[in-house]
């Protein structure tokens, strides 16, 4: 079986780093690049065919969920794991949407960081219960204007 050949995308140095090294334990991945943002990852995609990359969010010159819409466009057999600091609701829904198939935040163990991996690789999304219960959550709507409010918004011609 060949392995799971994925890339890191994030802007720290020290994250990468510490990625691969806890990525070159599993047997089955094999770390076949790393990029600074989402323009360089994008540029290096084609030459290192990666099955799944690990992007993070915030990063200078090109963020992940940009990042992330231009390769479901133009790579959307690669998998995309998100792996990110910010827990927040409307960057996770966004990533989601866009195409992501997990969001992790970087405090996530190993074991779950693995598990997101070769589910991605394997077609599947995976999220924890406690981000799926969010991603879930009814998202509120904004309440419709009075005809009162309507009125006030129509210029004097439209009235």
């Amino acid at each position: 079986m060949n392995p799971i050949r994925v890339m890191i995308t994030d802007d720290h140095l020290i994250v990468r780093e510490g990625l691969r090294m806890i990525l070159e334990t599993a047997d089955d991945l094999e770390v076949v690049g790393e990029a600074t943002d989402g323009a360089e990852c994008l540029r290096l995609v084609p030459e290192l065919a990666p099955d799944v990359i690990l992007m993070d969010l915030q990063m200078p010159h090109m963020d992940g969920i940009t990042a992330i819409d231009h390769l479901r466009k133009d790579h959307p057999q690669i998998a995309i794991v998100i792996l990110t600091t910010y827990n927040e609701d409307d960057l996770m829904i966004r990533g989601l949407q866009a195409g992501a198939r997990g969001y992790l935040l970087k405090d996530s163990s190993r074991e779950n960081l693995l598990d997101a991996i070769h589910a991605a690789a394997r077609g599947e999304t995976l999220l924890k219960p406690e981000i799926l219960a969010r991603v879930l959550a009814p998202q509120p709507q904004p309440k419709p204007a009075s005809p009162a409010q309507a009125e006030s918004t129509l210029t004097e011609r439209e009235l």
